[in-house]
Parts: structure tokens; C-alpha cells; sequence
């Protein structure tokens, strides 16, 4: 079978151009602005633990110098003085790691929030171009790189900054001669970190969107696994996941190569400087033109301002990379949705009937924009009426449920309920007014209880129990090692087609809306439990609107009116016996069901 080629990583083209600057990092601010008192402990101890290391060098310039003079008492209290620093060092760092490692947990922790709040409300359009497995890893491997830097990397830096600028004063207030020639290899230390930080920034983001990529394949691939095995492609799924993951590595692997010769270029300036200014140093002590103490203090505030240099720079490809997850997380925080609701949402009727009205309803998905879904829709249902509707594969009928629910928003025309526009409501008030069972029953990891609890969170255990009866579903659940406390696994793996749609059924009766859609709700039955089901759901759809999209035309006989759909048209309404009088498209699929089926069986 031909290997499918790997695809651009997402965001590897334009979107790479917006990554020149570390500036992104400042979209972290709303998440830290909450927490600006532990940020404020945090600088606190942080600037004391780098005070404390800056005085360091006097204690041991004092200790050195006073070698000579032979007072054993002065020189003891200097050591004695010294201890009681690496003891206050000690504390203020143990401080400094508890604020900025909570810090870092917090935040990391309110951006997942922020950022599921944002995608798990994004309309089934965003996620026609978005893989699943990639929004997860923006939430997991992102907000990791994320915690690394506001936990750790960021505080190494500020310290390693106070150190360099603080070492940097106190080196001048010692030496302005040997300060002078430390002062002229900066610009060749700086040039380089800006340089090779620029394009790190750039491999580090595509790194990212590259390892989001590979998440998403895979995550697609397990999630049908069986369709997977059951077709034998396991080994075109192992080579699609290891040539995106190898692409991945050989992106990394420049990242590393990249931020490798930036470090060795740093360091060697850097402490190739520090060497020639010593050399300076020790000649002027053995002329006298300095102390021994003076100049080991000197040396000392040099190692200190040259290794925070280095740290600095090997931080700052920390702050690349986490610059580029933060800019990947904000695109989804600010990702536009085309389904938005109102900024002065109207109210529902207090009573609500469900009444149904499509007027001249036209619309195509974003990724067939050619392609006509719905043409010209006009419908009507009636409060309490039950509509079935159905057609051939493509006809517009599950458009029609994702139109009342309002998933997507038509190009023309417009869809009301109760009178009120769906577009004048906030959606999730009007969605509470309906129920859903789809064709592809949601099993939650979770227990049986829970799962048909999900249609009405606040429902007591009776009222589980009497949905799933009304469902045909109390019998299995029951059977199960733990009854209705039952764990069902990962998309409900342990139960079968059919009991995951009773689950469902349970669900939306638990529900109790004045709406109910059935989109192909007893496709996966055997006959016994149809026929359950379709007495629970005959029952049910007697006090509120109900519609049902179907196949199967057993399941429509009894509907109030049947719609005929066509290629996004309504082509036909009426009762089944008048459909089938009528002849046309219903009448030629109620043959093929009741007459040739009957005679292939």
C-alpha cells in the first residue's frame, strides 16, 4: 500500500513567522496577574538569595586578606560570619524553590483550565481542520514546557540577572581597570545569544508542531484501533506514527545542535576573558598595585557574572522554546469560532413547547464548501408532533439535528425554536431544552450510573434506574459484576453496540426535554430490544417534540409525518401510507425495505 506523505507540520509556514520574539511570553501575564502577591514573595526571596551570594566574595576577600595580619580571633569570626551566610543562602533558596515551583503549578494549572473551557465550547467546525490528538498535546506537552520555565527556568534567570548586574557593579567598585576589559568582550557574548536565540526560537516551535502532529496520529489511530487490526494496517499506521516522530527528532536534533554551539560560543568568550583578566590581575598584584584579597574578590564577582552569563544563555533557549508552546496555546485561546452566541442573548418562553422552524435554510460544512448540505430548507414541526426523517446517505438528514442544536449556523436563513431565533439565545440555554441519542452512542470511562446520569447530572439513583428501564437497558446493567456501579472502560469497550445505545437512550429519557432527536437511535438493536426501545421511545415522544432520522423505515411508520430528503432538498411530506401512495423516492425505499429485502432474507 502507498505510504501517504507526511504533511507540513501545522503552523510550519506562515504561522513560523510569528515566532521571531520571546515577547509571546507576555501572553502569560493574565494567568500570573492573579497570583501577583506569590510572584511578589517569589522576587522577594529571590532578590535576598542573590544579595546574600554577592556578598560572598567580601567575606572571603576580608578572610584572604587577613592571612597576613595573624589575629587568629578576627579571622575566626570572619569564617564564623561566612557559615552564617551559607546558612541564610540556604534558607532563601529552599524559600525561593517552594514560591516559584507553586507559582509555576498554579498558572500551568489555570491555563488548562483556560484552554479546555475555550476548546471543549468550540463548534464542530473548528474541529474539521484540528485533530484532537493536536489540541491535546497544546494542553499537555506545551503547558509542561510552560511549567518548566515559570517553576524553574524564569527564577534562574531573574537570579542569574540580579547576580550579573549586581557582580557587574561590585566588580567595578573593586577594579575599574580589570572591569573595563571585562566590559569589551560583551558585545561578543551578546551577538551570538541574539543570533542563534532567533533561530532556536524558530526550530523550537516547529518542534512543537511537530510532536503535536505525531500526538494526533496516534491518538486517531488508537481510537480505531480495531478498524485498524481489522483491516491489517497496522504496519502503515507504526510507519505513518515513526516517519512523523523521526521528522520530529531530526527537527530536535537541530534544536540541540543549535543550542549546543551557542552555549560552547558563550563559554569560551566568556571565560576566555575572565583568563586574560586575571593574567592583568595577578601582574598588578605582584607590582602592588592590588591586594591578593582584592583581586581573589575581583575574580570571584568575575566567575559569578561569567557563569550567569552561561546560564543565562542556556536559559534563554528554555524561554525560546517555552515562547513558542505559549504562542500555540494562545492560538486556541483565540481561535475564532464561526458559531458564536449573542452579546445580548434573548430569553426562551418560561413554558418551553418545542416548536421547530426552518425558514429557507441553506447551508455547506467548511470543508465542502461546494457541496450543498441543505438547499433552500423550509420546515415546520409542530409542539408535540414526532417527524421522522428520511432519504439516502447525504440527503441533509443529520444536518437537520445539527441545525436545531445549533453546531453550525446556515449561510442563508435561519432556524427558530419557540418563535425565537437559535441565534438570538445563548446556546447553552436552549440547548438544555433538548435531548440527543446519535447514531454512534458516547460511552463515558465511567460507571453505568454515571453515563445515564450525564443526561441530568442532579437525577437521584430512582430516576437512573427508571430511565434505563424505560430504555430496555436495566436487565444488562444489572448482569454486570457491579450492577449500575459497573465501570464500562474507555468508550464503553465492554458493552455491546446495542447496549451502548441503550445507555444513550437512558440518557436523553433521563433527560426529560421538550425536545428529543433520534439521529438513527436503534440502528445498532437487535429486534427484541427495537422493539422495547420503540415502545420506551413511543411513550416518551408523546408529550414533546420529537424527530427522528432513520434508515430503517420500520422505525417511521408511526411517526405524525414523514420528510423525504434529497440531495439537501425536501422532496416529499406525508404519512407513510400516503408517501408510499404517492410513489417517488419513499415509495421506491419502502419497496426495497418491505418487498425485495424481505425476499433476499
Amino acid at each position: 500500500m502507498a505510504q501517504t506523505p507526511v504533511a507540513p507540520a501545522p503552523g510550519a509556514t506562515e504561522e513560523r513567522e510569528k515566532s521571531r520574539r520571546i515577547g509571546a511570553l507576555q501572553s502569560l501575564w493574565p494567568f500570573m496577574y492573579p497570583r501577583r502577591w506569590l510572584i511578589a514573595a517569589s522576587l522577594a526571596a529571590l532578590t535576598f538569595t542573590a544579595g546574600i551570594s554577592l556578598t560572598l566574595p567580601l567575606a572571603v576577600r576580608r578572610v584572604v586578606d587577613n592571612f597576613r595580619t595573624g589575629e587568629l580571633e578576627l579571622l575566626d569570626q570572619y569564617f564564623l560570619a561566612a557559615l552564617g551566610i551559607a546558612l541564610l543562602l540556604a534558607l532563601g533558596t529552599g524559600l525561593r524553590y517552594a514560591l516559584v515551583t507553586r507559582l509555576g503549578e498554579r498558572v500551568v494549572a489555570d491555563i488548562r483550565k483556560a484552554v479546555f473551557d475555550r476548546v471543549i465550547g468550540l463548534s464542530p467546525a473548528f474541529y474539521e481542520n484540528v485533530m484532537t490528538g493536536e489540541v491535546l498535546s497544546r494542553i499537555t506537552t506545551d503547558t509542561t514546557l510552560i511549567q518548566s520555565v515559570l517553576g524553574s527556568s524564569a527564577s534562574i534567570a531573574l537570579r542569574n540577572l540580579l547576580i550579573f548586574l549586581g557582580g557587574l557593579t561590585l566588580m567595578l567598585l573593586t577594579s575599574a581597570k580589570l572591569s573595563g576589559m571585562v566590559l569589551l568582550i560583551v558585545p561578543a557574548v551578546v551577538i551570538p545569544i541574539l543570533t542563534l536565540g532567533r533561530r532556536l526560537r524558530r526550530i523550537s516551535k516547529e518542534n512543537q508542531d511537530w510532536i503535536a502532529a505525531s500526538s494526533g496520529n496516534a491518538g486517531e489511530a488508537l481510537a480505531a484501533v480495531q478498524t485498524v487490526q481489522a483491516y491489517t494496517q497496522e504496519s502503515t499506521s507504526r510507519s505513518r506514527f515513526a516517519e512523523m516522530t523521526e521528522v520530529s527528532y531530526d527537527v530536535a536534533l537541530r534544536r540541540i545542535s543549535t543550542r549546543a554551539w551557542m552555549t560552547v560560543i558563550v563559554i569560551f568568550l566568556v571565560f576566555s576573558g575572565i583568563v586574560g583578566v586575571l593574567w592583568i590581575g595577578a601582574n598588578d598584584v605582584r607590582t602592588g598595585a592590588m591586594t591578593e584579597g582584592t583581586l581573589v574578590q575581583f575574580v570571584i564577582y568575575a566567575v559569578m557574572v561569567a557563569g550567569s552569563v552561561a546560564a543565562l544563555s542556556e536559559i534563554w533557549g528554555e524561554l525560546q522554546r517555552a515562547a513558542g508552546a505559549t504562542e500555540r496555546l494562545i492560538e486556541l485561546l483565540q481561535a475564532e469560532d464561526t458559531v458564536m452566541d449573542p452579546a445580548a442573548p434573548r430569553d426562551l418562553p418560561e413554558t418551553v413547547n418545542g416548536e421547530i422552524i426552518f425558514e429557507q435554510v441553506s447551508f455547506s460544512y467548511p470543508s465542502r464548501p461546494d457541496t450543498s448540505a441543505l438547499d433552500a430548507v423550509d420546515l415546520t414541526i409542530r409542539p408535540g408532533e414526532t417527524v421522522a426523517i428520511v432519504g439516502p446517505s447525504g440527503a441533509g438528514k443529520t444536518t437537520i439535528i445539527q441545525m436545531i442544536q445549533r453546531f453550525y449556523d446556515p449561510a442563508q436563513g435561519r432556524v427558530l425554536l419557540d418563535g425565537v431565533p437559535l441565534t438570538d439565545m445563548r446556546r447553552d440555554m436552549f440547548r438544555a431544552h433538548i435531548a440527543l441519542v446519535s447514531q454512534d452512542a458516547v460511552i463515558f470511562a465511567a460507571s453505568a450510573r454515571d453515563n445515564i446520569r450525564f443526561g441530568r447530572p442532579g437525577a437521584d439513583d430512582d430516576a437512573v434506574e427508571a430511565a434505563a428501564h424505560a430504555a430496555a437497558a436495566h436487565d444488562f446493567i444489572s448482569a454486570l459484576p457491579d450492577g449500575y456501579d459497573s465501570y464500562l472502560g474507555e468508550r464503553g469497550v465492554m458493552l455491546s453496540g446495542g447496549q451502548k445505545q441503550r445507555i444513550a437512550i437512558a440518557r436523553a429519557i433521563l433527560r426529560n426535554a421538550p425536545v428529543l432527536l433520534l439521529d438513527e437511535a436503534t440502528s445498532a438493536l437487535d429486534a427484541e430490544s427495537e422493539q422495547a426501545v420503540q415502545q420506551a421511545v413511543d411513550s416518551l415522544s408523546r408529550d414533546r417534540t420529537t424527530v427522528i432520522v432513520a434508515h430503517r423505515l420500520a422505525t417511521v411508520k408511526k411517526a405524525d409525518r414523514i420528510v423525504v430528503m434529497d440531495q439537501g432538498r425536501i422532496v416529499a411530506t406525508g404519512t407513510h401510507d400516503e408517501l408510499v401512495g404517492q410513489g417517488g423516492l419513499y415509495a421506491r425505499l419502502a419497496r426495497l425495505q418491505f418487498t425485495d429485502g424481505l425476499a433476499a432474507e
